[in-house]
């Protein structure tokens, strides 16, 4: 089933065309029924399904239909696999399906700037390849069901506070190389139908009314067809974001975007142009979505999707410490096994806000660790603290006390209460709860042998007393199908193979957006430039408590055998990085095999280092893998502000291969040429910029003859003041051979050399 567009775009009046550009309710397109046109639903995501019954509140904020909770962004992204990621896509597609929901709006992929952010687990990484790289893989399974996805929140939506009015201040360089690279990545691999504008301003402009950012960036430049699509309420003045190239308000504004559409047009401020783009766009939209609905569901397989959210859930927890090989627990012999915590009992599996799902099943550790024992070790639970509750109760503490004392080893939940993280704030501190810290501490004297696991959607404090945990679990927020993964993987029926997406610090001071976060007056300054997550702490030298990229495993892994071939060295590098792979351990596991480059000689500063591409392995005992990793001209190029493009600079580049950013095994050297790009000359241009010139450079020197001004410039200690003066100021120097009209004829003569 398809519909004929121009002759509805020619059918419909323009009341209409108007009336289209709005959400007919909180999630529906408005239809047409004298022209056959359906309305079709968006729906909340990403990690699951968020629909809202037909009799839900107005605000779309509470009761949603059961749907699959798989582990939200923040821990899926910790599995680095992309293959897992499309999966995961297929199977929200086939849930989308069976409630006739056509767009679900997800992925998130902003960068982490700051762990302090409230929607960090809604998040992938701070780093912009790796959440590129997911979230496409994502896209694309869920649209290959015949279901589109919504990729949010272009851009530079990195914090809660004030985001629909607060302007992220940003260098074009730091935007292109950070903010932008995860959603151009989607839109030129995955094709997304739509994508979602941010409620934030970038450099004072609502991105919603950014004709360069909408139209400009991701039209011209990217290839994007889809749609644009409001965030829900970010819809100021709507001719202008109609401008811009915003398609769909969402939710409906009862009429108020139709109005002001019409009274736009009336007075000139809109072309009818602009409204038929708009349509178009709309109409296209229903007309990808029409197959699926007619085609219907018979549903979906809630128990297969829930062993798929528990495989998620296993490959996303990253094993962090392991001190004395405490785990895995052996789960046919030793003494009993203490159970502490709540959330073991009680498990926070998802963050809060808009993403919130309604999960077909919860599995909790606690359950799934007394089935997986089943008799052969005992297991005794004691819950230690309140979830929310600020204050230590001191008869929960004493029962945890003595379950711990009187057990070979004791595992001790703690987390993040609901309220400490959500959509609509951020976060205060990184801390966990004063009562679990005090907990553990209390358990840690009673019984040494205690293994922490950590529920949490954005990553806390770990400095202050990781030192006497042996043994160290991050298993974010796991979805409804944690607590199982969470008992697979204590038990070793499964090995950790989870890698960080972003870096744990010791301590929040040491975090790149302090001073800066979130912001003050309107406005929130991105001075730590390009310089985010692993970028800052690998270029600064600074500790970590881990590094992005680490994850253990209980099995080892050895890299060997590097071998480099240059493709090609031209304006477009090809470089094949091979190596090989070997499980020198008794467990079979899968590696993450990581490559970050380095460009020590370039003009701008740029990171000690940056991914650029990644690669999981998996390997039973003793075998071995021959891994060949690709880089293409971006993973070497940086975006030259002067030239408005991405320029790779002739030099030598590090390719370094490694477990985790301070993990590398193996690392070797290329030499590219580079492109030939020559920044323009203008009078004001420096001295030193006259002369580097390939052309303008012979003809300065010759001008200058061999004395006077000429010895002066290349002198060692006059030369460095006097060439970093413009060419014109030098003119009026008295004595000065080169005249000022001399460098006006120059400029033109130069120009397009």
């Amino acid at each position: 089933m398809t519909i004929d567009i121009p002759a509805l775009l020619a059918a419909l009046t323009l009341e209409e065309k108007a009336a289209l550009l709005d959400g007919s309710d909180f999630w529906r397109t408005q239809p047409v029924e004298r022209l056959g046109i359906p309305s079709v639903m968006l729906s909340d995501g990403p990690h699951g399904l968020r629909k809202q019954p037909d009799d839900g509140d107005h605000l779309g904020l509470l009761d949603s239909v059961r749907a699959t909770c798989f582990p939200p962004a923040a821990g899926l992204a910790s599995s680095w696999d992309v293959c897992l990621l499309g999966r995961v896509g297929e199977a929200l597609g086939r849930e989308c399906r069976a409630e006739r929901v056509s767009v679900l709006l997800g992925p998130g992929i902003n960068m982490k700037r700051s762990p302090l952010c409230g929607r960090n687990f809604e998040y992938f990484s701070e780093d912009p390849h790796l959440a590129g790289e997911l979230g496409a893989a994502l896209v694309t399974g869920l649209q290959s069901q015949g279901v589109g996805a919504s990729v949010k929140h272009f851009a530079a939506n990195n914090q809660e506070t004030d985001r629909m009015t607060v302007s992220a201040e940003i260098d074009e360089r730091t935007l292109r190389e950070i903010y932008l690279t995860a959603f151009e990545t989607v839109v030129t691999k995955a094709r997304p139908w739509t994508v979602m504008s941010s409620y934030n301003k970038i450099n004072g402009t609502y991105v919603a009314e950014s004709r360069r950012l909408l139209t400009g960036i991701l039209r011209e430049e990217w290839g994007f067809e889809g749609l644009v699509v409001s965030d829900w309420g970010g819809v100021g003045d709507r001719p202008e974001t109609v401008a811009a190239g915003v398609d769909l308000e969402m939710p409906s504004s009862s009429g108020a975007g139709t109005r002001a559409i019409l009274d736009a047009l009336a007075a000139g401020r809109l072309d009818e142009t602009d409204i038929d783009t708009a349509v178009t766009r709309v109409l296209t939209l229903v007309d990808r979505a029409l197959p699926a609905l007619s085609e219907g569901s018979d549903g979906f397989d809630a128990d297969a999707h829930h062993a798929l959210a528990r495989e998620a859930a296993t490959a996303s927890a990253v094993l962090l410490k392991n001190d004395g090989a405490l785990l895995p627990l052996d789960p046919d012999t030793g003494g009993a096994v203490a159970v502490i915590g709540e959330f073991a009992r009680t498990p926070r599996f998802q963050g809060a806000g808009s993403s919130q799902v309604n999960p077909t099943r919860v599995d909790s550790a606690l359950d799934a660790l007394r089935a997986a024992l089943d008799g052969r070790r005992e297991v005794a639970f004691a819950p230690g603290y309140v979830i929310e509750s600020a204050e230590a109760d001191p008869d929960l503490v004493a029962q945890a006390v003595r379950t711990a004392a009187d057990a070979e080893v004791a595992v001790l939940f703690l987390g993040l209460p609901p309220s400490y993280e959500s959509e609509g704030y951020d976060r205060d501190h990184m801390d966990l709860p004063a009562p679990q810290i005090a907990l553990l501490h209390a358990v840690l004297d009673a019984n040494p042998r205690t293994v922490v696991v950590l529920s949490n959607g954005s990553v806390v404090t770990l400095a202050p007393w990781q030192d006497r945990v042996p043994a160290l679990l991050e298993a974010w927020l796991l979805g409804q199908a944690g607590g199982s993964a969470c008992a697979d993987l204590l038990l070793g029926r499964a090995n950790p193979s989870g890698k960080l997406a972003e870096t744990i610090p010791q301590r929040y001071e040491d975090t790149p957006a302090v001073g800066t976060f979130p912001g003050e007056f309107g406005r929130v300054r991105y001075a730590e430039g390009p310089l985010i997550g692993y970028r800052w702490y690998d270029t600064r030298r600074m500790p970590v408590a881990y590094p992005f990229g680490h994850g253990l495993s209980y099995t080892a892994f050895a890299y060997s055998d590097l071998d480099v071939t240059v493709r090609a060295d031209g304006d477009d590098p090809q470089v094949d990085i091979t190596l090989t792979v070997t499980n020198t351990g008794e467990r079979a596991g899968t590696e993450t095999v990581q490559l970050y480059v380095t460009d020590p000689e370039a003009s701008v500063h740029r990171p000690e280092q940056e991914l650029r591409a990644f690669t999981r392995v998996p390997l039973e005992p003793g075998h071995s893998e021959r891994v060949t990793l690709t880089l293409g001209r971006r993973a070497f190029a940086f975006w030259h502000e002067i030239a408005a493009d991405w320029i790779i600079e002739a030099g030598t580049f590090g390719l370094r291969l490694g477990a985790s950013s301070r993990d590398i095994r193996l690392e070797t050297t290329i030499a590219l040429p580079g492109d030939t790009y020559t920044p323009p000359l203008t009078a004001d241009s420096t001295a030193d910029q006259w002369l580097a010139h390939p052309t303008a450079g012979p003809w300065l020197r010759t001008t200058l003859g061999t004395d006077g001004f000429a010895t002066l410039l290349s002198d060692p200690h006059t030369g460095p003041m006097l060439r970093a003066i413009p060419l014109s100021r030098l003119t009026r120097f008295p004595g000065f051979p080169v005249t000022g009209e001399q460098v006006g004829e120059a400029v033109v003569k130069y120009r397009g050399d």
